[in-house]
């Protein structure tokens, strides 16, 4: 088959492809040359990422087209149930960057909860001369272990980052509407595992108890963590965001850090993606990432194995 990934996939995915037969395109199209591109040269497969759209304009104008892949979890750039419609097979990879991304929150998480995000803004240009009073406004961090991590959503990257906090000695909360009781298994580097069984705890109960929150949900039409969320929050409690930039409201946030509510955000991901409002950029208590929650070299040769994998299949089914 003739596969065009337009967002690029990782060279372990070409090569699989290519040893089964198939020809695979790296040539990034734009947008708007990205029909005429397929018509043309007769894709049978299109792999994207989060930079290209397939929607149902473009479905309908590339009769060629068998397969859609998502190098990721999300697809809400792509319109699922139109191709589905349409005969097209559609497929994501949502194991493969699980670990990036909750490593990626509690990247934020311990940048927040020890200051990182300031220090590094203020060391280069104070450090030389204001070194005392900085470390002293530092001198409230805190530590992780004992404290109450919540979390929303509890697919595959809640589930890793719940196990990453339960490995540091957190209290582990989860909302999920489809999940009641889960097994999680900590594997360690010696091969030996460790279950912990979790029960689902109410939304009221996350956002109440909870000292640190961290949102891992689809996205959706209604904000996970709004104003009347924000409300029933702990006081100085921190917020992770690596999900989708709807998944909480951002000028509720800007209120509720500025009053103490919040002690600190992390954002992988905005509102206004690509384009985050100048407010939560320059707020000083947000540490901020531009959506690079999956951008690990181990999670990229996952996604373009994954992918691989799928698509021969698909093929000699």
């Amino acid at each position: 088959m003739k596969i065009l990934a337009n967002d690029g996939i990782h060279l372990s995915g070409i090569k699989h492809l290519e040893e089964a037969g198939h020809q695979v395109d790296t040539t990034t199209v734009s947008q708007s040359q990205l029909a005429h591109y397929i018509n043309e040269h007769q894709i049978e497969v299109v792999l994207v990422r989060s930079a290209t759209e397939i929607k149902e304009a473009l479905i309908d104008q590339c009769p060629s087209i068998k397969l859609i892949g998502r190098g990721g979890v999300g697809m809400d750039n792509i319109a699922v149930d139109y191709a589905i419609s349409k005969g097209i097979k559609v497929i994501n990879t949502p194991d493969a960057s699980a670990r990036a991304v909750a490593e990626l929150s509690f990247a934020h998480l311990l940048s927040g909860a020890r200051f990182l995000y300031d220090a590094n803004r203020n060391m280069p240009l104070e450090g030389d001369t204001h070194f005392k009073d900085l470390k002293k406004s530092y001198a409230t961090g805190m530590e992780l272990k004992g404290k109450t991590l919540g979390i929303f959503g509890f697919g595959n990257i809640g589930q890793e980052t719940a196990k990453i906090g339960l490995s540091m000695g957190m209290n582990v909360l989860f909302f999920d509407p489809e999940i009641k009781s889960i097994t999680l298994e900590l594997d360690f580097f010696n091969g030996h595992k460790v279950p912990f069984i979790l029960e689902a705890s109410s939304r009221e109960s996350v956002l109440e108890e909870s000292h640190f929150i961290s949102l891992h949900i689809p996205s959706q039409k209604e904000y996970c963590i709004d104003r009347n969320a924000f409300s029933m929050l702990k006081k100085g409690v921190g917020i992770i965001n690596t999900a989708r930039g709807n998944a909480l409201d951002e000028v509720a946030l800007i209120e509720f850090l500025d009053n103490g509510t919040v002690a600190f955000a992390g954002l992988d991901v905005f509102e206004s993606e690509p384009n985050p409002e100048i407010k939560i950029l320059m707020h000083p208590n947000i540490s901020l990432t531009p959506h690079i929650g999956a951008a690990t070299l181990e999670a990229q040769e996952k996604i373009g194995l994954s992918l691989a994998k799928q698509i021969i299949s698909f093929d000699h089914a």
